[in-house]
């Protein structure tokens, strides 16, 4: 029986998904200082591979073979036209947003594309800010307009959902092991199981 104050589990439906990378780029990756360096860059490339990894549309600000939208001077993605055009050219409802910084180019597009009711999910591992409160006050804004907040691993699983689903465990297997080698344990227990005929 469902609660009266019960909110629905709102899931990423990998059909209706669109992968943002806003201005993870040489210069403002020293901006984030609320991550390890090197753990952060690992992040926001983890981000953009999921992309790839899932088959889901991209729009991206600087990688090749995606739309690569260059703002001329725009702090608000949503605010320049081609990348407006471009999110809604999709079709697509839902929005996975990773970028530099947390508190602006995150923050300030996320809560424009629920202003327009769209569905966004923001990767907190993948937007890194100049501090942890600058961080915390900025996740707290976007969380209270309705953007969930989520890390790689939430977002990888809430997508494949399933271990026997596309691109397969073993794809799930290399991702986890090039960008959260701490998860790996989880698909090397399936494949193990699955060897065993315990699945």
């Amino acid at each position: 029986m469902a609660h009266a104050d019960a909110k629905p589990f709102e899931r990423l439906n990998i059909n209706d998904t669109v992968l943002l990378v806003v201005d993870h780029q040489v210069g403002l990756f020293d901006l984030a200082r609320d991550f390890d360096p090197q753990l952060f860059y690992r992040n926001a490339i983890a981000h953009a591979a999921l992309g790839k990894l899932f088959d889901i549309p991209e729009i991206l600000d600087l990688y090749p073979d995606v739309p690569i939208i260059k703002r001329p001077g725009e702090i608000n993605a949503w605010d320049n036209a081609e990348f407006r055009e471009a999110v809604k050219a999709t079709g697509r409802s839902q929005f996975i947003v990773g970028g530099i910084v947390t508190d602006v180019c995150v923050t300030f597009l996320s809560l424009s594309l629920r202003e327009e009711g769209y569905s966004v999910w923001a990767n907190v591992e993948a937007s890194g800010t100049t501090s942890t409160l600058i961080r915390d006050v900025s996740n707290s804004r976007m969380q209270a307009a309705g953007v969930h907040l989520a890390g790689l691993f939430s977002i990888a699983a809430d997508l494949f959902r399933d271990w026997r689903n596309p691109p397969g465990a073993e794809k799930m297997s290399e991702w986890y092991a090039k960008y959260a080698p701490a998860y790996l344990v989880t698909a090397q227990l399936f494949n193990a199981a699955k060897g065993n005929s315990t699945s």
